[in-house]
């Protein structure tokens, strides 16, 4: 047996392995032993390099332990699912067109309060935590951040992210093993065939738990959340927030779709032997086409007045005049001091900080006729340009 076959992946040692890590034994509720299995028969069969089997143990490890921790504070405080999340402000729409900017920029009002990166990682209490003493989970995954980042100084062009930073609720619903995971997951079998036949309503519900638990540790006045995977069931975030606020981007699916394909690229480059790159473009499309699919039917059958659209173009060019766009269409007060923060980020983060991220469709084996054919309803109903 070589190196990387030692590396257990078998869902039983992963439930053993955190059950020991957290002296605990109730995962709480849920049929989420299923994803587990299908997630687990992906990385059997994808070909994980030796660095990324040990990457994907020890992630899925330390989801099981948060479980495992979760359930027991819903346990020791059943008041926490007692609290309501009201009136939550989320992004969606298609990956790569200008969410991560807008969601860091909302979060600079002070009564916004975003998922942060290292909350979303390690959702569960720490017990015995001093008050006002910052989590050392969060201390050490700052540190981590900062000693790879010149590793990872190609991915921070496509994604900057810092451990206190406002991050996707994917990170939140991994929990569940029925979601879109770190992403690349749903373009791999059997995973990609499983995914989309699910009910979302279960992992929605152990999300909003998520949410009330993290509330209930560090309440906000409004959540901020973000996710292109919610397009997958905006049906069920209204059924569970019937008050939600939902702010959808657009733009060009030419960039959209090739600098979509770069990332999920960079993602599975850290942790596979190899993959086709053609292969993955046409995944890609597909996978997004049919989010979009899901998302649209869900919007139509929804309140109109729950949504309003943002353009990528519209953004970069008026960053303040979208945000106050936005406030007026959902009736959120803008106050002075939340001007004057919005202002302030605006003029500190100038596009394309981290460097510029290149990429191309060609690379992927897909062209401009073949996007606009796949995505040509939507690119009709919102007006997008669609030129290279």
């Amino acid at each position: 047996m070589n190196d990387t076959q030692s590396i257990d992946l078998s869902p039983d040692s992963l439930l053993a392995e955190a059950e020991t890590q957290a002296k605990l034994s109730d995962f709480g509720p849920g049929n989420f032993r299923e994803g587990l299995r299908v997630l687990v028969d992906t990385y059997e069969l994808c070909g994980l390099s030796p660095k990324g089997r040990k990457r994907a143990r020890r992630r899925l490890v330390q989801l099981l332990s948060n479980r495992l921790r979760i359930q027991d504070a819903f346990r020791k405080h059943p008041e926490i699912r007692e609290r309501e999340i009201r009136q939550p402000v989320y992004l969606t729409g298609l990956p790569r067109t200008g969410t991560s900017a807008l969601f860091n920029l909302l979060g600079k009002d002070a009564r916004s309060r975003p998922l942060l990166t290292w909350e979303g990682i390690f959702p569960d209490p720490l017990e015995g935590l001093p008050p006002g003493q910052e989590d050392p989970r969060l201390t050490a995954l700052r540190d981590a951040y900062e000693r790879e980042r010149p590793e990872g100084a190609d991915f921070d062009k496509i994604h900057f992210v810092r451990a206190d930073g406002p991050e996707e609720c994917v990170l939140l619903q991994a929990h569940a093993f029925c979601d879109a995971q770190v992403g690349i997951e749903p373009l791999m079998s059997p995973y990609r065939e499983w995914f989309p036949r699910q009910d979302l309503r279960e992992m929605y519900t152990y999300y909003r738990d998520l949410l009330k638990l993290l509330d209930w540790q560090r309440p906000g006045d409004r959540w901020l959340l973000k996710s292109p995977a919610h397009l997958w069931a905006l049906d069920v975030l209204v059924e569970m927030f019937p008050d939600v606020c939902i702010i959808w981007t657009h733009r060009n699916p030419m960039h959209i779709i090739g600098s979509y394909c770069s990332m999920m690229d960079a993602l599975m480059a850290m942790i596979r032997e190899s993959f086709d790159r053609k292969a993955l473009g046409a995944t890609t499309l597909e996978f997004l086409a049919r989010s979009l699919e899901r998302g649209l039917d869900a919007r139509d059958k929804s309140d109109p007045s729950r949504f309003i659209d943002v353009t990528y173009d519209d953004f970069v060019a008026d960053p303040l005049a979208t945000v106050r766009q936005i406030y007026a269409h959902f009736g959120l007060e803008m106050t002075t001091e939340t001007a004057a923060a919005l202002e302030a980020h605006v003029t500190k983060h100038p596009r394309q900080a981290h460097g510029k991220h290149e990429y191309s469709l060609e690379q992927y084996g897909l062209t401009p006729d073949r996007v606009r054919t796949r995505l040509g309803e939507y690119i009709r109903r919102f007006g997008l340009p669609a030129e290279v």
